[in-house]
């Protein structure tokens, strides 16, 4: 009998030892699995989006516009990921200028050789590879990292832009300074001796608004 009640002490006392006591910090949950947002494309509405340049020189400027021909945004959630767009090279205007024939003259001269060789390039394009999203609120709340692609060269830029992003719809607004000497458009640069009253600026400026998405036509939401 004595050898019976040994045998059950040393199961009563295993039992207290190897198992957890039920209290609310060794209680085990099943652990939730989150399921990431799926990645959305928006394409963008060429229509309703728009595009501005602006081109200084000595003692003026010239300025015009410029059309997409199609563009994505990609988004998860609220935050932008990505996107690429395709720029009509020939579709660039002159706005600056109301003789037709002046107007014809430069329009010719910036498609030729001397600029953006649009007969040999027809396209520009643009393909993002990093969006950051800013933590001080400065009106632009993201930093935009990408590949221009100008006359078959690609270099990388970085600007900061205004991105709103509604469901399945999205608006997108920043200004574009790009250094034309590096996609080999010198023309009267002040890099190969040009005379100093004779001198166009190296950068130039795209400001850019796109809409995209399902309602994009409908809502621009820049200004």
């Amino acid at each position: 009998m004595k050898k019976h009640y040994l045998v059950l002490s040393g199961l009563a006392l295993s039992t207290l030892l190897f198992t957890a006591p039920a209290s609310a910090g060794n209680t085990t949950t099943n652990p939730v699995t989150k399921t990431a947002a799926a990645a959305t494309t928006l394409p963008v509405n060429t229509e309703a989006s728009t595009m501005k340049w602006n081109a200084k020189k000595v003692g003026g400027e010239h300025y015009g516009t410029i059309k997409l021909a199609n563009g994505a945004l990609q988004v998860k959630g609220t935050k932008l990921t990505g996107g690429s767009f395709t720029i009509d090279m020939n579709t660039i205007v002159v706005e600056d200028i109301t003789r037709a024939d002046s107007n014809k003259r430069l329009t010719d001269h910036l498609k030729s050789d001397d600029f953006f060789s649009v007969e040999k390039h027809p396209a520009a394009t643009f393909t993002i590879t990093k969006a950051t999203l800013l933590k001080v609120k400065t009106g632009e709340n993201y930093s935009i990292t990408g590949n221009l692609t100008i006359k078959g060269i690609t270099h990388p830029i970085t600007f900061p832009a205004t991105v709103t992003i509604n469901g399945k719809s999205a608006t997108a607004a920043a200004t574009i300074e790009v250094d034309r000497t590096k996609y080999d458009i010198k023309y009267r640069s002040g890099l190969v001796g040009t005379a100093a009253d004779k001198i166009i600026y190296d950068n130039f400026t795209i400001d850019l608004k796109l809409t995209a998405g399902e309602t994009a036509g409908k809502q621009l939401g820049t200004k």
